[in-house]
């Protein structure tokens, strides 16, 4: 008995697969679609990879939610697609990612990567705040100045100036965690001292020589 096909809703030329845990485009959805989907939904899966979407020329709007693309995402090149939503994945390096992008959907138009740690949104990044994030704007409208909307945000006109003109030094870099450590021991270290300097001060002299065993 053949196995049964995952459910896949249709509606026009508009194609949504969603939560299925499939870690690749499944090839039958490919063959059986490809030809005349406009618009594509792969949310909520386990995609790894989007090779098996060279099928789908035509497509306009790619919605890959909640999956599980990283720094190797490739897509082929879909000179009509004006929506791309990566949100929730796993990507990290935003240069490369927006370099591929530039190169293979000379139409987008909106773009969304909340939810991925090469997006510095306040809500999934605590430790940055609003001025990181609108680096990272100015950088990717840097990359990709036909850009409308980014993210949940329409793109404004003072935001297409300040991209044109600093939009290139606008990369907010990733520190390294060694880096963060070693920082992390000096400031503890300097605190240390900082205390051992004010009890010097109220208690006397006597602290000097203990103090200087501590340096």
């Amino acid at each position: 008995m053949a196995e049964k096909e995952p459910l896949v809703a249709l509606n026009g030329s508009q194609i949504s697969f969603i939560g299925h845990d499939y870690k690749d485009i499944p090839d039958f959805l490919a063959h059986r679609y490809g030809h005349f989907a406009r618009r594509l939904d792969l949310s909520f899966n386990q995609l790894r990879s989007l090779a098996g979407l060279r099928p789908f020329a035509e497509l306009e709007e790619l919605v890959v939610d909640n999956n599980l693309l990283g720094n190797d995402l490739r897509l082929p090149r879909l000179v009509n697609l004006h929506t791309l939503t990566l949100n929730k994945n796993q990507l990290t390096d935003i240069e490369g990612l927006l370099e591929h992008l530039a190169d293979v959907t000379p139409s987008l138009q909106y773009l969304s990567l909340l939810g991925n740690e090469a997006c510095p949104n306040q809500l999934v990044s605590p430790d940055k705040d609003e001025d990181d994030y609108q680096r990272y704007r100015y950088f990717v409208l840097h990359k990709l100045p036909h850009l409308k909307f980014l993210d949940s945000r329409k793109v404004t006109r003072r935001e297409v100036t300040e991209a044109r003109t600093r939009g290139a030094f606008m990369k907010v870099v990733k520190p390294k965690t060694e880096g963060v450590q070693v920082a992390c021991e000096q400031a503890k270290h300097c605190e240390s001292l900082t205390s051992l300097w004010r009890v010097y001060a109220t208690e006397g002299r006597g602290m000097k020589t203990s103090l200087t065993h501590f340096i």
